[in-house]
């Protein structure tokens, strides 16, 4: 019971300090962390509807819709109706969202390689067979 709070605990902990260096890095291109979320997974993945985006940045339904505005005013993303269904919004990056998360993703892949430092590549193996047998 200890350690399963112990392991709980540290494992927040990793997550909130990849999200808090995370932010800052987004913050020098006047982002917050969700909008760097929504720019870095339209960037990986191309053309998302807004349910895609959410899924892919794990957000919740309240957050989005103000991120994809703010992104939108900013000229970051587009956003345009689904012709297949109308209730749905397919949103894709701008010439200068491209070039902002172009920049920005780099330097935050660098800062997780260098905090991914502390395990070897036998840890690192290890850990993704026990992550995997968690979320069986």
């Amino acid at each position: 019971m200890q350690e399963d709070n112990y392991i709980l605990i540290k494992m927040h902990r990793i997550n909130s300090t990849i999200d808090r260096k995370t932010a800052h890095i987004a913050a020098q291109y006047g982002l917050t962390l969700g909008q760097f979320g929504v720019l870095e997974a339209l960037y990986h993945a191309g053309d998302l509807t807004v349910g895609e985006v959410k899924e892919k940045i794990l957000s919740t339904d309240g957050t989005i819709p103000v991120v994809v505005r703010n992104l939108v005013k900013c000229d970051l993303i587009r956003q345009r109706k689904d012709e297949n269904d109308g209730r749905r919004h397919i949103l894709s990056l701008t010439d200068k969202g491209r070039e902002v998360i172009a920049k920005a993703y780099p330097e935050n892949a660098v800062m997780i390689e260098q905090e991914m430092q502390v395990w070897n590549e036998e840890e690192k193996q290890t850990l993704v067979r026990l992550f995997k047998k968690f979320a069986r």
